[in-house]
């Protein structure tokens, strides 16, 4: 037998050894990376206070400096790593985000000043961009008539941790304080620096960095009216939820009378709407199939807008929870929608660009040719990359 025809017989079984680990690691990285990232919102203003600010109102703008601090990073860099990932390899970069994030969330627990809470959270959102980029390596690695069951167990882990991590955050820091609550989730992302760098292989694509370095981005496109329309669509849609979510303890703190359970509650309403986008993503995703996009978002759109309005005139932390239940259920169909879109109207050279232009609140993206077909299994994987925070 011929070295020519040897290597084909040698580099399939590699590929099929290596996809399903890759996989199993991303999905530990991604699942610990969004719990780190999502259970500081419970007690965020409360350490905020601890660390010197005591009027109510510098509190509530600080906590909203600190928490949107991540994702005014995040914009500018995730296109920038997003081209570096096809031209180095998407396992350098989620190496990268790893032990980034691991320094950034441990030091969090050291800091003296709000200043420097501040500087931290920039900092994760320069470094961060984990679960976005184990998307794409895994959709890029993963064998092709196996890449939507691969995203959607990979967006299963994803969703799990924007469920857990505000309930872990509103539990631990009565246990064991915020500080060490800090060092433990830092202490869970090195962790998966570890598995990252020993356990992932990834293939090398011949012409893979030639594609990459072609011509890309809005200028690329011959209709931009559907895309530009996504994007401002899910920037304002962002802009309006991620508002509230830095204030929401100083709300529950209201609402309460147990202030001891202030941490918990918040835990409780934040993952409500991560709840309800679980429980819909893929039932809206199988009705967009079959009506079309565009009365999907319409739709989803307004339901949202009005579940946004009763919010401010609450009087028990039951009904918060409950329209934030209500509101996720919405969410889970409108953001999928929105990534389908775009999807479907950017061509594969332009793609990994436009993973980037989707940040932030989303920093997903797809490997050019590997991404799942416009089913609702394919839309609902794309769900959890736009709602985790700085991942």
């Amino acid at each position: 037998m011929t070295d020519a025809a040897a290597s084909p017989a040698i580099s399939l079984p590699e590929s099929d050894e290596h996809w399903k680990r890759n996989l199993f690691v991303c999905l530990f990285g991604s699942f610990t990376t969004i719990i780190a990232m999502t259970l500081l919102l419970p007690f965020l203003p409360l350490y905020v206070e601890e660390l010197g600010v005591k009027d109510h109102a510098a509190i509530v703008q600080w906590s909203g400096i600190a928490y949107g601090a991540t994702f005014f990073a995040a914009a500018f860099v995730a296109p920038i790593w997003g081209r570096l990932g096809d031209l180095y390899g998407r396992k350098l970069m989620l190496v990268r985000a790893a032990i980034g994030m691991t320094i950034a969330i441990s030091l969090m627990g050291m800091a003296q000043t709000v200043w420097q809470l501040v500087a931290l959270r920039l900092f994760v959102g320069l470094a961060g961009g984990y679960a976005s980029g184990s998307m794409v390596l895994v959709a890029a690695q993963t064998p092709k008539e196996r890449s939507a069951w691969a995203l959607g167990t990979l967006s299963a882990g994803i969703m799990a941790g924007n469920l857990v991590g505000p309930l872990i955050g509103g539990l631990l820091p009565q246990l064991i304080g915020i500080r060490m609550t800090f060092m433990l989730a830092g202490g869970l992302i090195f962790i998966a620096f570890l598995a990252t760098l020993f356990l992932i292989r990834e293939t090398k694509r011949p012409g893979k960095r030639k594609q990459a370095a072609g011509k890309g981005g809005i200028g690329g496109l011959t209709n931009k009216g559907p895309v530009v329309a996504m994007l401002v669509t899910g920037m304002l849609l962002m802009f309006a939820n991620m508002s509230i979510e830095p204030i929401i303890t100083v709300y529950v703190a209201q609402l309460v009378s147990d202030q001891s359970n202030v941490t918990f509650v918040a835990g409780l309403v934040m993952s409500a709407a991560a709840l309800g986008s679980v429980l819909s993503a893929s039932r809206l995703g199988k009705l967009a199939d079959r009506i079309g996009y565009w009365p999907v978002i319409i739709g989803t759109l307004a339901i949202a807008a009005v579940l946004l309005i009763p919010q401010a005139f609450v009087t028990e932390s039951w009904q918060l929870i409950a329209l934030r239940f209500l509101m996720g259920l919405a969410l889970g169909g409108l953001l999928p929608c929105i990534t389908a879109v775009i999807r479907h109207n950017v061509p594969d050279s332009a793609r990994e660009a436009f993973s980037g232009l989707r940040s932030r609140r989303n920093m997903s993206g797809r490997s050019p040719g590997r991404w799942p077909a416009a089913s609702s299994a394919g839309i609902s994987a794309c769900r959890p990359c736009l709602s985790a925070p700085a991942c």
